[in-house]
């Protein structure tokens, strides 16, 4: 009876796992120039500025997208990605910038100005997630907590951090350094879409091991 207990359950668990997971690194790419297979874009108005640089502080000591322009939503869409359950995963340091200073993933995004975003913010020391309609950004709230503004979490500067959402129907969960923060239920996007990268305002940003998974 335990044995057929414990297969069911390594049955159901296999079921949620991620499949056709896909890396993405930047090594490949030319320093200076922006990289290859990405739709460079922003929400808004400004000038983002999206460029593959070396960074020895990585943890890969390898190459880095940064984005060191200023837009109201610099966002890069990683091309040839639909994926309606998944994950999609980085890793970031927020380097500077005066009016922000944030580091976030995308999902579901139909376009530069539909899709939901997760970001960690190093000037608030929080991490929030909201959908973006129409070129319009709202906070969602958290699953058994009624307002409120996100997690407050320390998001120190010029350190690199981890941050992931799992995504699946309605319920995303949200992972940083490795601890889960928080799920939000919203059913705004409920179709396949492109996964990314994200800031705002004259956040410099660096992103480095860029992951994404559909799950079946």
């Amino acid at each position: 009876m335990l044995w057929v207990i414990a297969a069911t359950s390594l049955l159901v668990l296999a079921a949620s796992l991620p499949v056709l997971a896909q890396a993405v690194g930047f090594d490949t790419d030319l320093v200076g120039a922006a990289p290859k297979g990405w739709t460079l874009t922003m929400t808004g108005r400004g000038a983002s500025k999206w460029t593959v640089e070396r960074d020895d502080t990585a943890p890969s000591q390898g190459k880095v997208l940064k984005q060191s322009g200023t837009a109201t939503y610099p966002l890069a869409l990683k091309n040839a990605t639909s994926i309606k359950d998944g994950f999609v995963e980085v890793k970031f340091k927020p380097i500077s910038g005066a009016e922000d200073r944030a580091g976030g993933l995308v999902w579901r995004a139909k376009d530069a100005d539909n899709y939901y975003v997760v970001r960690a913010n190093a000037l608030e020391d929080n991490v929030v997630l909201y959908k973006t309609v129409n070129g319009v950004r709202s906070s969602l709230d958290i699953v058994g907590r009624r307002g409120g503004y996100g997690v407050n979490i320390a998001v120190p500067a010029n350190q690199w951090h981890t941050l992931r959402v799992e995504f699946g129907g309605t319920r995303f969960k949200v992972v940083f350094n490795d601890k889960e923060l928080f799920e939000v239920e919203d059913a705004t996007f409920a179709e396949p879409g492109m996964v990314g990268l994200w800031t705002k305002a004259d956040s410099v940003t660096a992103f480095h091991a860029f992951a994404y998974g559909e799950m079946k």
